[in-house]
């Protein structure tokens, strides 16, 4: 009997210590989970009890919250300016949950340390009603506004960057949306939102500033001429000026757009071969370079890794082994790389910055309901990256500059539609093709001064980058000069 006895204690012993770990796994270690769960509207519904703080740019609120009287939902999320902030503020709903900034920096709008563990208890100490925290964004409303504008109602995005911090000053894109329909308490009418802008074939939902991969074209070559004069060229080294390059192991030659030699003469230099996108020049660059030399060097760029921003970021990639025609089309920008439009923003950026990669990032502070700063902007080098966040050294980051800017000032540049009168402008352009017959992705990625990095990215362009996305570039970079 006493040996029994036993046995039925253990079992329920055994039993209790599963409970106790089963409770302890749901309350601590998927807390989140759970009440970022589309069945559980519960801690949502609790949220609309609270004030949440607004989203501010500049001196606006783009989201905020309004009193109601209806019932269970105290207050209403309102967009002010929804299309030109969508893709950042995203949306609040009962229906739908939350997207962009509102998912991703809920914590400090709801005044909350987390979803769930501590929320019983703030409300028992009368914390219920207390308003949420304000997030101030690094986003100048100009500069955003000017993006817009520019794009005049083309599919495309900009990306425009702080590179003395890494705060984005603006990331539009286009097509946007109306978040304050999906934002409503009314499931009708969310719903009805709702179903359109999933089925767009436009895909309005998509944030083409961080969240498409497109080939980046010529603008790539960036990155190339960072791994030739890391490896010890100069910008005076000289290749071969032909109209089409033999690519080893394959019968598919490289040539330069239109068909053309880089200027006059048996020869072209590396400056040369920059300032006019010479396609020759640089499959022959990255065959001479090969596939590790030019890995590593864009991963030290960022490459093959998630940027650190609030929002969710696509993966910018290169592959780390190919073969040579391969590595041929990678150093045009071409075959299998590819990547977002604020990569490709932290390109010159890091120029600018003397070689630093700075962790890119949209909140500049987060104020409590009083108005103190509860923490400030992350900034800093992006140090998991190979070189510590430096991903080249500050004479190379000074050569490229010079090379930059004799892109789009030089004799036969192709970004000369950046220039502005009085300002130190660099890019490079880039026409990405996508498949056979289809049109280009056009590209412009520069700086202007210190002040300013760009990146613009027209899918579908009815022209080249120097056409299409250069003029874009320009409007931005006048806006952020004020």
């Amino acid at each position: 009997m006493n040996r029994q006895i036993v046995r039925v204690g253990a079992v329920v012993f055994v039993l209790f210590g599963a409970l106790f770990i089963n409770l302890n796994i749901i309350t601590l270690l998927q807390a989140e989970e759970l009440a970022n769960h589309p069945a559980n509207r519960r801690v949502i519904i609790r949220e609309y009890s609270i004030e949440r703080g607004p989203i501010v740019v500049g001196e606006q609120a783009i989201a905020r919250s309004e009193r109601t009287e209806e019932g269970q939902f105290r207050y209403l999320r309102t967009y002010p300016e929804p299309e030109l902030y969508a893709h950042l503020t995203g949306y609040y709903s009962i229906v739908l949950q939350r997207s962009g900034l509102e998912r991703a920096l809920n914590e400090d709008l709801t005044g909350r340390t987390t979803e769930v563990v501590a929320q019983n208890l703030g409300e028992l100490l009368g914390g219920a009603d207390r308003p949420g925290n304000a997030v101030e964004l690094t986003v100048d409303p100009a500069v955003q506004e000017a993006a817009r504008d520019a794009l005049a109602g083309r599919e495309g995005a900009v990306v425009a960057i702080d590179p003395s911090t890494g705060g984005v000053l603006a990331s539009y894109a286009n097509p946007t949306f109306d978040p304050n329909p999906l934002s409503s308490h009314d499931t009708a009418e969310i719903n009805a939102a709702w179903a359109p802008l999933r089925d767009d074939p436009d895909r309005p939902l998509v944030d083409r500033a961080t969240g498409e991969l497109y080939p980046p074209g010529s603008a790539f070559k960036i990155v190339v001429a960072a791994a030739a004069l890391e490896a010890g060229s100069d910008p005076a080294r000289t290749f071969p000026n032909e109209v089409s390059y033999d690519v080893p192991q394959t019968t598919l030659d490289i040539s330069n757009a239109g068909g053309a030699r880089c200027g006059d003469g048996d020869e072209a230099s590396l400056q040369t071969a920059f300032r006019r996108s010479c396609n020759t020049v640089f499959a022959r660059l990255g065959v001479e370079l090969g596939d590790a030399a030019l890995a590593d060097q864009a991963e030290a760029f960022g490459f093959n890794r998630t940027p650190p921003l609030e929002l969710p970021v696509a993966t910018g990639r290169i592959p780390t082994e190919q073969d040579i025609p391969a590595v041929a089309q990678s150093a045009i920008g071409q075959r299998d790389v590819q990547a977002t439009v604020l990569q490709m923003a932290m390109l010159p950026a890091t120029v600018v910055a003397g070689g630093q990669v700075l962790r890119p990032h949209l909140v500049d502070t987060v104020r409590d309901p009083d108005g103190r700063i509860l923490r400030g902007a992350d900034i800093g080098r992006w140090d998991v990256l190979p070189g510590n966040g430096r991903a080249i050294s500050p004479r190379t980051a000074q050569q490229l500059r010079s090379l930059m800017v004799d892109a789009v000032t030089g004799p036969g540049a192709t970004g000369s539609a950046a220039a502005i009168e009085g300002v130190e402008v660099g890019g490079k352009t880039g026409t990405a093709q996508t498949s056979p017959g289809a049109p280009p992705v056009a590209w412009f990625v520069g700086f202007a001064g210190d002040e300013v990095a760009v990146a613009v990215a027209v899918p579908d362009a009815d022209g080249g980058g120097g056409a299409v996305a250069a003029p874009i570039a320009r409007e931005v970079f006048r806006a952020a000069l004020g």
